[in-house]
């Protein structure tokens, strides 16, 4: 039997029970609720009886009293107590744990993958300008978007991770005329620097000059009139510095370990966008200035201000591209949600993107969800692009990868260099990725360099090194038999049942992480995963264990924890370490 079977046979019981108890069929009951208990003694299971209070017109201790008396021959239930209206099951950790552990022990790296639902999810994420390089706040898009991608494709929903490519607007034009202007006919392997940092010096070139000069900005708009009218100078200087900025950008993916399984680029979908809005136009959704000639539509009726879609010179917005790009993506795959990671300071751009498209008459445009973010800021202040004050990612990631090869270096002096390095790419993109996802969405981030790479508490290294720490466990144990039958009478310390009830819950772990958009769900799962086995393995003997039965089942245990382990690390995008 399936864990999870065996408490859907424990609800199904107490269903049966209260519509006996009620006279009527249970579909015509309140939906019985089941929560897990803050502590351990509470018992396994609880279920409050507040909704049956009118229905059964009882008072919910005197239900709970009721099914108490009902549930006495059960042989899944080990006991059950009643707490004011709350009915606490205890469960018979034998049987329970015996169908926990098979089926960890079965699925093994599958283990917390739900049912498949037929809905087609796309995930926008990352989606850089090719004016600069990627820093730390899009790692913190990269990997926020990564993991829940991993997660819903875990708890069964048809995946796309998609990135669009900012590679036309005013602000791309910005580097290029820098570039025009005083680049010199440079070169990434002339300056032998990496081709997205060349760019990106360019646009802060460009911020440094028009503050001298005000007639930049002018001529960086009139530079893309020319590009969106195709002139072939501007065409060919973009090419190739578009080539360079994401050339480099794809470098920083692979080290991230980023993929995409669809690639837009702006440049493709704009002119879709002017083409709707135009037709938006005609049908009365959008007005035109007559002052300047430029297009608008007035949300006022739905709360949000009056906004414009097409400047009086033509080109367009990036408003008016995600309108092309929206209509273009339901074409391709007809999706049934459509989720962009982009951070908090767009709020009310999407706002007022899902109100256009719902005032355009597209009906999907309620399957739009923003997932916003909060900004990750340096001890020193916000980061700002054009001024040059960012933590680059690539940087960031070579600081936390020699940070790493230091503490490698330091516990295995005797492991060969290539192993050494290796072992710490994993602990610094671990480090990484846990410390960016570890916080709660909206929630802007300091980051610490420092303390995101400790070994002690809270962190990516942390639960890698559990990791490591099993494997080495299991490698000394050898070849052992691993039978979930000898559960079925076995007497569980508490250390055992706390790790066996936790691991329970990985599923649910997966499902409420997809419903809430939230990766943290699974840090602070792990997290209380790998507290609660820690004491088990400094409390109680494993392999040294004198009682066979008692050596199995701790086996089996530490074999679901690094399953379980593995693959919920797998859902933030991190590597579990084969040794440490």
């Amino acid at each position: 039997m399936k864990s999870e079977d065996f408490i859907k046979q424990v609800k199904e019981k107490i269903i049966c029970i209260l519509s006996e108890i009620a006279g009527k069929d249970a579909s015509a009951l309140p939906e019985l609720v089941t929560e897990i208990p803050p502590q351990q003694e509470l018992g396994d299971l609880a279920f409050p009886m507040f909704k049956y209070a009118k229905e059964l017109h009882m008072a919910p201790p005197k239900i709970a009293a009721e099914i108490q008396n009902k549930l006495a021959e059960c042989e899944l239930i080990a006991k059950s107590e009643i707490k004011g209206p709350y009915l606490n099951i205890f469960l018979n950790r034998g049987l329970l744990s015996q169908a926990v552990l098979s089926e960890i022990l079965e699925k093994k790296e599958d283990v917390g993958t739900l049912d498949k639902k037929d809905e087609k999810v796309l995930i926008e994420f990352s989606c850089p300008n090719t004016n600069k390089p990627l820093h730390l706040g899009h790692c913190r898009n990269n990997v926020l978007g990564d993991s829940i991608a991993r997660i819903y494709k875990k708890a069964g929903f048809d995946v796309t991770k998609i990135n669009l490519i900012n590679d036309r607007g005013v602000h791309i034009c910005k580097s290029m005329l820098a570039y025009q202007k005083f680049g010199d006919n440079c070169t990434p392997e002339s300056l032998n620097k990496k081709s997205d940092h060349l760019v990106g010096d360019f646009y802060v070139k460009f911020a440094i000059e028009a503050e001298k000069n005000s007639n930049l900005e002018k001529e960086a708009q009139e530079m893309l009139v020319k590009w969106e009218a195709k002139d072939p100078e501007v065409r060919s200087l973009w090419e190739k510095m578009n080539g360079w900025a994401i050339g480099g950008i794809e470098e920083t993916y692979k080290k991230m370990g980023i993929s995409f399984d669809c690639v837009q680029r702006e440049s493709e979908t704009y002119i879709l966008g002017k083409d709707i809005v135009q037709d938006g136009l005609n049908r009365g959704v959008f007005y035109k200035e007559e002052k300047d000639g430029s297009v608008w539509i007035n949300n006022e009726d739905v709360g949000l201000d009056k906004k414009i879609v097409l400047r009086g010179d033509g080109t367009s917005i990036y408003i008016t591209q995600d309108i092309g790009t929206l209509v273009k993506r339901q074409e391709l795959f007809g999706f049934d949600r459509m989720i962009y990671v982009v951070g908090s300071e767009q709020i009310y751009h999407f706002q007022t993107l899902f109100a256009i498209m719902k005032k355009l008459g597209y009906k999907w445009a309620d399957k739009c969800y923003h997932l916003s973010y909060g900004m990750v800021n340096l001890p020193e202040g916000k980061m700002k692009s054009r001024e040059g004050k960012v933590v680059d990612a690539d940087n960031l990631m070579e600081e936390l990868r020699q940070l790493s090869y230091e503490v490698v270096c330091e516990k295995h002096p005797d492991w060969a260099d290539d192993e050494k390095q290796e072992t710490a790419r994993k602990i610094s993109l671990g480090a990484l990725k846990y410390y960016l996802l570890n916080f709660n969405t909206g929630k802007d981030v300091m980051f610490d360099p420092r303390k995101s790479i400790s070994f002690d508490g809270n962190t990516g290294p942390y639960l890698q090194y559990t990791t490591a720490r099993i494997n080495s466990l299991l490698k000394k144990a050898g070849e052992v038999s691993l039978n979930p039958e000898i559960l079925k009478g076995y007497s569980f310390k508490d250390e055992e049942w706390q790790v066996v009830s936790k691991l329970m819950q990985f599923e649910r772990a997966v499902a409420q992480a997809a419903s809430e958009y939230s990766p943290l769900e699974i840090c602070n799962y792990l997290y209380d995963l790998v507290r609660l086995y820690s004491k088990m393995y400094h409390e109680l003997p494993i392999v040294t264990a004198e009682n066979a039965n008692e050596k199995e089942a701790r086996l089996m245990i530490t074999k679901a924890v690094q399953y379980v382990l593995t693959a919920g690390l797998d859902l933030l995008g991190i590597n579990a370490l084969e040794k440490m």
